[in-house]
């Protein structure tokens, strides 16, 4: 049988290392002077370095990497889910969808006409008419002679040339009327006149000129 040697243990304690005896040597009492010498005084400034003549190159501008066609979106608050009704009665329209309890109203297909009351006689009825409205009347712009003095001695007054003067639009006929003086000659077309706009503007040595409509 093979004999097993036995191995010192380590013991717990640790050892101090002895210190050197006797007087530093010259070499090591220099060292220590130039670096105590060193922290104490000032740190030396850095070497500026003289700035180039050349101004730099103008770089490109930066691209917003966050913002494109895929980042649109409504405003806050501009949109809303769509309500789904009788989707059980944890969605608080569940059961009747909002429809309230039996009825007409809560049938499919319900539909009523503009002013029906449910029955009883609607508004449109109960209140008292006179008078009437004639639905062929037909609406002129109104363009008195004392707008016309705008315009040049013998200049020939269109309707075309009034809707550029913004005193008539273009989708209406264009009638005259005789508030105002007018003292210069000029050769109206209108699609109307007035008798008293129609003897001021012949007074002042124009015409009138009638366009059919």
């Amino acid at each position: 049988m093979v004999e097993k040697k036995k191995t010192a243990k380590p013991s717990g304690r640790k050892t101090a290392s002895p210190k050197p005896r006797g007087k530093p040597s010259a070499k090591a009492s220099a060292k220590g002077s130039r670096s105590a010498a060193a922290a104490k005084a000032p740190a030396a400034a850095a070497p500026v370095r003289q700035a180039k003549a050349d101004s730099p190159e103008p770089r490109e501008p930066r691209r917003a990497t966050g913002f494109g066609i895929h980042s649109l979106r409504p405003a806050s608050g501009a949109t809303h889910y769509r309500k789904r009704v009788g989707r059980g009665p944890g969605s608080g329209h569940g059961k009747t969808a909002g429809r309230g309890n039996k009825g007409q109203k809560s049938r499919s297909g319900y539909r009523h006409q503009r002013g029906f009351e449910g029955g009883q006689m609607p508004l449109h009825r109960r209140v008292p008419k006179r008078g009437f409205t004639n639905i062929f009347r037909v609406e002129y712009d109104i363009v008195n002679i004392s707008a016309l003095e705008r315009f040049d001695a013998g200049a020939k007054v269109t309707p075309e040339l009034l809707v550029e003067t913004q005193l008539a639009r273009k989708s209406r006929p264009v009638k005259i009327l005789g508030d105002g003086q007018i003292g210069k000659p000029l050769a109206v077309s209108a699609h109307k006149f007035s008798a008293s706009a129609q003897a001021k503007i012949e007074a002042a040595g124009g015409r009138c000129e009638v366009i059919p409509r």
